[in-house]
């Protein structure tokens, strides 16, 4: 007589799916939140760099600031402006860096929050 082989059920059970969902959702909403915090931030980092590179050295710090907000118009972003640059010369250079934090609320009263710094300098060698 030929023996039956009983195999045990294999597969998630209902709970399994449930936890793993709760999981990756949780995942999502948290990526979601960020993307653009970091999108936003490299638009940023992309004026700065851009700015310091048209730009000359004797360059006034209002018409920096003009431009940077030029880039801000097109590039869409809102949490710096012209405004917000430290601009300092030393020895024929000029530095300017913008450094800013950023709020992202989460649920309820908790949030993350975020420093970023951007930097460059005109006339650099």
């Amino acid at each position: 007589m030929d023996a039956v082989r009983v195999q045990g059920q294999s597969g998630v059970s209902l709970l399994g799916v449930i936890f793993w969902g709760v999981i990756v959702g949780l995942g999502l909403i948290l990526a979601l939140r960020i993307v653009p915090v970091y999108t936003e931030y490299a638009a940023i980092k992309r004026a700065v760099a851009e700015l310091t590179q048209r730009a000359d050295p004797q360059t006034p710090p209002s018409q920096l600031r003009a431009e940077f907000d030029k880039f801000a118009t097109i590039d869409d972003f809102t949490s710096v402006s012209g405004r917000d640059l430290v601009i300092t010369r030393e020895e024929g250079r000029t530095k300017v860096e913008v450094r800013y934090q950023r709020l992202v609320p989460l649920v309820a009263n908790v949030s993350l929050a975020f420093d970023f710094e951007a930097h460059g300098t005109i006339g650099a060698p």
